[in-house]
C-alpha cells in the first residue's frame, strides 16, 4: 500500500515528467498537419458528398467534398480552380474541358459546371484529372469510391547531370561556384507571404514551395519546372553527407497517395543542417532538416548544377 507522502511524491514526478515531454515537443519545428488525411495507400476510399443528378441521370461530384477528403488545398482565382498540396498539381475551370494535371494539359470528358457557388465534375472527368479510378454510389446519391492516387511518378534514381534548361540571365552567376551568393539572395525573401498556387513572383509577391525554389534558382541561370514533383527529376541524387548549399531538398506526403515516395515538397538547403523553404505562416522561413518533422519526412537530395 502507497502511504499518502509517497503517493504525493509519486504524483509529483510524474507531473513533472509531463511537463517536460510536453517542453519537449513544442520545440520541434512544425509542419504541414497531415496527421488527419485518412491513408488511401492500399485499397480504394470512400468518400461521402452530396451529389447532384442531372436531368440525363448522371451524379454530378461537388469537387470541394473530394479536396477536403484527401487533404488537398483547393482555391479559385481569376476563374481557375487549384487543387494540391503545396503546389498546385491540378487546375480546372468551369464550363471548360481543357485542364490540367501535373502541368500536363489534358481533356477532360465532361467540362465542369459551377452550381449555388460550388464546382461539380463527373465521375469520369475527375478520374482523368486525378488519374484514377472514381465511381459515384447512385443508390443515395451521398457517397463517392476514390481508388488511390497512383498515377504520380516516384522519385527517380540518380540522372547524373540532370536535365534543367540553362538560361542564365547574368551570366555571372551559376548554382555551381556562387552557393554562398545563392542562399544570401534566398535570404532576401524571409517572411515573403505563403499562397497556394502563387503566380511568379514579380506578379503576386508571393511564393508557393516551388515557386520559390523555382524564383531563386531562375536567377542563377537554372530553369526549373514548376512543380516540386517534377523538379525533384532534375540532376543527380546526394546524400545527407553529401549535402552542400544550394541543393535542393524534397519531402514526402504521407498517407496522400498510393505510394509515400511521391514528392509534396521542396525546399533548398542552406548549411548547418538548416533549409530554407516556405509553408503557411510566416511564408518563407528557416527550417531544420535534422529534426522533427521534416527529418520524419525528408525522401531525396538531389544537385541539380
Amino acid at each position: 500500500m502507497i502511504r499518502p507522502a509517497s503517493q504525493k511524491a509519486l504524483l509529483c514526478a510524474v507531473a513533472l515528467l509531463l511537463l517536460t515531454a510536453c517542453i519537449g515537443c513544442s520545440r520541434q519545428p512544425v509542419g504541414p498537419k497531415v496527421s488527419s488525411v485518412p491513408n488511401q495507400a492500399t485499397h480504394e476510399h470512400l468518400i461521402r458528398a452530396d451529389l447532384v443528378k442531372d436531368t440525363n441521370g448522371i451524379n454530378w461530384i461537388p469537387l470541394q467534398s473530394v479536396a477536403k477528403d484527401l487533404g488537398l488545398r483547393i482555391k479559385e482565382k481569376d476563374g481557375k480552380v487549384k487543387l494540391g498540396y503545396t503546389d498546385a498539381m491540378y487546375e480546372l475551370m468551369p464550363d471548360h474541358s481543357k485542364a490540367l494535371s501535373y502541368g500536363k494539359e489534358i481533356i477532360l470528358p465532361d467540362a465542369p459546371i459551377r452550381q449555388n457557388g460550388n464546382i461539380y465534375v463527373t465521375a469520369n472527368s475527375l478520374s482523368k484529372l486525378l488519374g484514377t479510378k472514381v465511381q459515384t454510389d447512385g443508390r443515395d446519391g451521398r457517397h463517392v469510391r476514390l481508388g488511390p492516387l497512383s498515377s504520380v511518378t516516384p522519385v527517380p534514381r540518380s540522372t547524373g547531370t540532370g536535365e534543367s534548361q540553362k538560361i542564365n540571365r547574368f551570366n555571372i552567376f551559376s548554382v555551381n561556384g556562387n552557393r554562398d551568393e545563392l542562399v544570401t539572395y534566398a535570404k532576401k525573401f524571409m517572411g515573403v507571404p505563403y499562397e497556394f498556387g502563387a503566380k511568379p513572383y514579380e506578379q503576386s509577391k508571393k511564393f508557393d514551395c516551388s515557386s520559390f525554389t523555382q524564383h531563386i534558382f531562375k536567377q542563377f541561370g537554372e530553369s526549373l519546372p514548376r512543380l516540386a514533383r517534377d523538379q525533384a527529376q532534375l540532376g543527380m541524387s546526394v546524400t545527407r553527407n553529401e549535402l552542400q548549399k544550394g541543393d535542393l531538398i524534397f519531402f514526402s506526403v504521407p498517407g496522400r497517395f498510393a505510394n509515400d515516395k511521391i514528392v509534396g515538397h521542396v525546399g533548398i538547403y542552406i548549411g548547418n543542417g538548416e533549409m530554407i523553404h516556405t509553408w503557411g505562416d510566416p511564408g518563407v522561413q528557416i527550417s531544420s532538416v535534422d529534426s522533427g518533422y521534416w527529418k520524419e519526412h525528408l525522401l531525396s537530395m538531389r544537385r541539380v548544377s
